[in-house]
């Protein structure tokens, strides 16, 4: 799982979660890629989870490095592997990670420039994040053959059509126009 969370230096609160799907073909087939797609929320957390990792994880990383003399400030990506022993970190970012950033950020229903201003002014201490109560999914569309040697050049076809539709966004990554 991936679990989105912002420090002010002092404080953190959880953005959101997600779970990304990392192989290249249907049925968790093919290649590892960057991810393929993502679901938020992540459905292998629940509440008491979320919590665990926020008090096990990240509150201890933020008080750690503020101890350190070095506070962090922004974006946290924990990715997380759930074990028998609870959830242990694989990994942490500094950034939004995609694709799980194209089903959190959507979900999001307290403003993202609202988080950051408190983040920099120090002020996230008891802020609420209010999430869409719904699943957002994404699915990454790549040339065959990714991510090894792939076409360059292949023709979208229209996505128009999606324009009205306000349950779909498309996101653009190595595309012109």
């Amino acid at each position: 799982a991936s679990v989105f969370a912002v420090s002010d230096g002092e404080h953190a609160i959880i953005l959101g979660t997600a779970q990304d799907h990392k192989r290249a073909y249907d049925n968790d087939q093919g290649p590892n890629t960057g991810g393929m797609g993502a679901i938020s929320p992540a459905p292998a957390l629940n509440e008491n989870l979320n919590e665990a990792i926020f008090n096990d994880i990240i509150r201890p990383t933020i008080n750690g490095m503020k101890l350190d003399g070095m506070p962090y400030e922004g974006i946290l990506y924990a990715g997380i592997m759930l074990t028998e022993n609870g959830p242990k970190v694989i990994e942490f970012n500094c950034r939004f990670g995609d694709p799980e950033t194209q089903v959190v950020l959507p979900r999001l229903e307290t403003d993202l420039v609202k988080i950051i201003k408190k983040t920099l002014d120090k002020k996230l201490k008891g802020m609420k994040i209010n999430l869409i109560n719904d699943t957002a999914i994404t699915v990454v569309l790549a040339s065959q053959g990714y991510p090894g040697d792939f076409k360059k050049g292949s023709e979208l076809p229209s996505l128009s059509k999606y324009n009205q539709n306000k349950n779909i966004l498309i996101f653009h990554s190595g595309t012109t126009e």
